[in-house]
């Protein structure tokens, strides 16, 4: 964390049991999360009437570099939250799962999509039941007239624009699944 921790109570005195356990949670979000900026903590006892006891509200404010991962306990509908230490500790799970969240969008953020290999048919052999493509870089790889998916050898033309996956083969290099493009244009 780079700024220090900041815990404030509200409508109650402080607590330095209850200060010590949050700077221990506070402490293991930068396990989930490295690059936290900043972290507040507010602990609020709302009053409530003389059969119940107090029940306590926590909020954990996150600041990440874009943005700010909040969570907050609201004890209307949770008497457990009578115990201020398991609304601190509810609290402090629900932040860590959205920072967990976040550092899962965050690493996929600069996700990076190959295109596909692709090419041309260069050379047709409907005897022998194959042919050649040509790819983007100009080489030559081999194709079988059952690596074609969604249509048929006899139908494929050269020139006929088409994607594939390359594999090795027995004599070098060869395309597999190949699939005619058709009208869409694959940008390279």
């Amino acid at each position: 964390m780079q700024l220090p921790l900041q815990i404030t109570f509200r409508d109650m005195p402080p607590s330095e049991a209850m200060e010590a356990r949050i700077r221990e949670k506070a402490g293991k979000l930068d396990q989930v999360y490295d690059q936290i900026m900043s972290c507040r903590v507010v602990v609020e006892a709302s009053h409530r009437n003389h059969q119940q006891g107090n029940l306590y509200h926590v909020r954990v404010d996150v600041t990440v570099p874009e943005g700010e991962v909040v969570a907050s306990r609201d004890a209307r509908n949770n008497h457990a939250h009578e115990d201020a230490y398991v609304a601190i500790r509810d609290a402090f799970s629900a932040v860590r799962r959205q920072l967990q969240n976040y550092a899962h969008r965050r690493r996929r953020d600069v996700k990076t999509h190959a295109t596909p290999p692709h090419g041309r048919v260069a050379e047709l052999f409907p005897e022998q039941g194959y042919g050649r493509i040509r790819d983007a870089e100009g080489r030559e790889l081999y194709f079988h007239r059952n690596s074609l998916v969604d249509t048929e050898f006899d139908r494929l033309s050269v020139g006929a624009e088409v994607r594939f996956v390359e594999e090795a083969g027995e004599l070098g290099p060869q395309a597999s699944s190949v699939r005619v493009t058709g009208k869409h244009h694959i940008v390279g």
